[in-house]
């Protein structure tokens, strides 16, 4: 097996479980850039993945191809709302954000599993028909060499959520949006004077961080998982905390970092197919993930500035 076969397994394979990270990383972002602790990611992209299956079984007679696509859209619309407990308790309650995200992440794998067992009668759901799958990418794909590793057996929503994430890094940056949210999450008594309404934007990033969280939650399971259960969701949204954090709370940054644990994952994967990794014990990549994940924020997270506010709740009038 030659490099450009070997390359031609891991990099769809990295894109694949990087696409989720991603996704769930830049929902991060708008829910941190604006000052709130997010620690739920987890739960919201349980959520996702729960609304997406569920939809998916559901309406695959009705939608035919399209199905996997409406159900991304049914995740981010369930995992929006379910973040609104997030934002009113972090926001309006002022409760602490890191308690109020561990029991989103609780409340979200409970409820799940009940409903599970409530709709279906067993502990998971059955197997989707209508995934998503690997595709050629038309004309990329034709490329010599490099569409060959990147644009062949390969998944849309890989390159999608790349897509999303240079949106997101424009959104932030370089829009008026973007600088109010980043506003209130640096500095909020200051843009409270400028006539911002704190309370309205970081209501917005949390809903929005939400919607995205959701959206990888759906991608995973229609894509990798195939069903929802107890396991599907099984650090994920961790992952993606940690991928913004090493990111520094930049979109692109958080790309990156999501591209390097995926690639981490893909190999405890795809790695006993693989020259020089089949010799090595299964459990070691199985863990290589998390691993790394530790060491990557062991080594950066001393220089990563968070935004100033993050984390404390405003109060009008006060600093």
């Amino acid at each position: 097996m030659d490099i450009i076969q070997v390359l031609s397994i891991i990099v769809p394979s990295a894109l694949l479980f990087a696409a989720p990270l991603i996704f769930t990383a830049l929902g991060g972002a708008f829910s941190e850039r604006s000052g709130v602790v997010n620690i739920g990611l987890e739960g919201l992209m349980v959520i996702g993945a729960f609304t997406s299956i569920v939809f998916n079984l559901s309406f695959a007679d009705t939608f035919g191809d399209a199905t996997k696509w409406y159900a991304l859209l049914a995740a981010m619309v369930a995992a929006c709302l379910f973040s609104l407990l997030h934002a009113v308790a972090s926001i309006t309650f002022r409760a602490d954000q890191v308690v109020s995200g561990v029991a989103i992440n609780l409340l979200a794998v409970g409820l799940t599993l009940f409903l599970v067992k409530l709709i279906y009668g067993k502990g998971e759901t059955d197997m989707v028909s209508q995934a998503f799958n690997k595709v050629d990418i038309p004309i990329l794909s034709h490329i010599p060499l490099i569409g060959r590793i990147f644009f062949a057996n390969t998944y849309y929503t890989s390159y999608v959520a790349i897509i999303a994430a240079i949106v997101v890094w424009y959104i932030i940056f370089k829009t008026p949006f973007g600088l109010r949210l980043r506003s209130v999450g640096e500095h909020p008594m200051a843009a409270d004077t400028m006539g911002i309404n704190v309370t309205k934007m970081r209501y917005i990033g949390v809903m929005i961080s939400g919607a995205l969280a959701g959206i990888g939650g759906g991608i995973f399971a229609e894509s990798i998982s195939s069903n929802f259960g107890h396991g599907t969701i099984n650090g994920q949204g961790y992952m993606a905390l940690a991928a913004l954090i090493f990111g520094k709370w930049n979109p692109l940054g958080a790309m990156g970092a999501a591209l390097f644990f995926g690639f981490a994952q893909s190999l405890s994967i795809v790695g006993k197919s693989l020259p020089y990794l089949d010799s090595i014990p299964s459990v070691y990549l199985l863990i290589a993930p998390y691993v790394l994940t530790i060491l990557a924020l062991a080594g950066f997270i001393g220089r990563a500035d968070a935004p100033k506010a993050l984390g404390h709740p405003y109060v009008k009038g006060k600093r």
